[in-house]
C-alpha cells in the first residue's frame, strides 16, 4: 500500500490527524478510527522530559521509526525546521523522513536564532522548493507540508502569514499550515487566499463542522493530547495529595481493555 497516496487522498475532505507520542499511544488512537497520525513535536519531547525543540534530529527521526511501525495507518511527522537551516537541510530532512516510513512531514520558517525566530521570506521559500524538488523526487507518494510559523513567536501578521504561505504553495508544498489561529475568520480567510488544502490546529472553541465549514481540510492536535494527559496526572496527583482520596481511577480506561489492545497489536 502507498501510504503517501492513502494520505494524500485523505485531503480531498476534512478529517482529523490525532498526534501521538509513543509507541503505545500510536496503537491506542491507531485502534479508534482514525485515518492516519502525526507525531508531536513538543508531546514526544515532554514524553522525555524535555522542552519542545530540544529533541535532536536524529532522535527525532528514531522517533518517527518507532511510530511508523507501530501501526498500518499514513504517519506526517512535525520535523520543526528539520535537519538545519539551509534548503539543501530541508530537501535532506525529505529523504531522512521518507526513509523513516513517513507518509509525509513538515517542516517550519522557524530557525534556532531567538533574536530573529522567522527566516527572512526568501530563505523561508527557497527551503520550501527544496523540500518540494525532494518530495518530488522519491520513487512513492510523499505529502509536504509547509508551515509559517508566525502567530507562534508573537508575530500575528496575517499579511504576512498568507504571504508566505501562497509562495510556499507555488514554490510545491502540498499542505499549508500556519499554527497557533484561533480565530474561526482569520482561518476562513488563510483557506480563501490559497488553493493547497489547509491544516489547522485544534483550538476551544474550534469544531469539526466550523473548520470543513471555513474550508479547512486536516485538523490536527498537536501537542493537545499529551498536554491532556500531564493535565490529568496532575490532578489526579492534586486529589491524592490534598483530598486522599482516588476517585480519579473511576475514569480510567480498564487494565483489560489495554492488555486485550496491546495483545492483539504485538499477536
Amino acid at each position: 500500500m502507498d501510504k503517501g497516496k492513502t494520505f494524500r487522498d485523505l485531503h480531498a475532505s476534512t478529517f482529523v490527524m490525532p498526534n501521538p507520542w509513543d509507541i503505545g499511544t500510536t496503537k491506542l488512537l491507531g485502534s479508534f478510527g482514525f485515518k492516519a497520525l502525526a507525531t508531536t513535536s513538543a508531546g514526544f519531547a515532554f514524553s522525555r522530559g524535555l522542552p519542545d525543540g530540544a529533541v535532536t534530529f536524529e532522535a527525532m527521526i528514531h522517533h518517527c521509526r518507532e511510530v511508523t511501525a507501530a501501526t498500518s495507518l499514513p504517519v506526517s511527522a512535525d520535523l520543526e525546521r528539520g535537519k538545519g537551516d539551509s534548503a539543501t537541510s530541508a530537501a535532506e530532512t525529505i529523504f531522512a523522513a521518507e526513509a523513516a516510513g513517513l507518509a509525509g512531514c513538515s517542516i517550519e520558517d522557524h530557525g534556532d536564532d531567538p533574536d530573529k525566530p522567522i527566516y527572512d521570506f526568501s530563505h523561508a521559500v527557497e527551503r520550501v522548493a527544496a523540500a518540494a524538488e525532494a518530495a518530488r523526487a522519491l520513487k512513492r507518494d510523499f505529502v509536504f507540508t509547509a508551515r509559517a510559523e508566525n502567530f507562534l513567536w508573537g508575530r500575528p501578521d496575517i499579511d504576512d502569514t498568507i504571504k508566505r504561505l501562497q509562495a510556499f504553495e507555488k514554490a510545491g508544498a502540498d499542505v499549508l499550515y500556519a499554527p497557533g489561529i484561533s480565530d474561526i475568520e482569520i482561518v476562513r480567510t488563510i483557506c480563501s487566499a490559497v488553493t493547497r488544502p489547509v491544516n489547522v490546529m485544534a483550538r476551544p472553541g474550534f469544531t469539526i463542522a466550523d473548520l470543513a465549514q471555513a474550508g479547512v481540510k486536516r485538523i490536527s492536535l498537536g501537542p493537545w493530547l499529551t498536554n491532556f494527559t500531564f493535565g490529568m496526572l496532575e490532578t489526579a496527583s492534586r486529589e491524592i495529595q490534598q483530598d486522599g482520596t482516588f476517585g480519579f481511577t473511576r475514569a480510567a480506561m480498564p487494565f483489560g481493555k489495554l492488555q486485550e489492545l496491546f495483545a492483539k497489536s504485538n499477536a
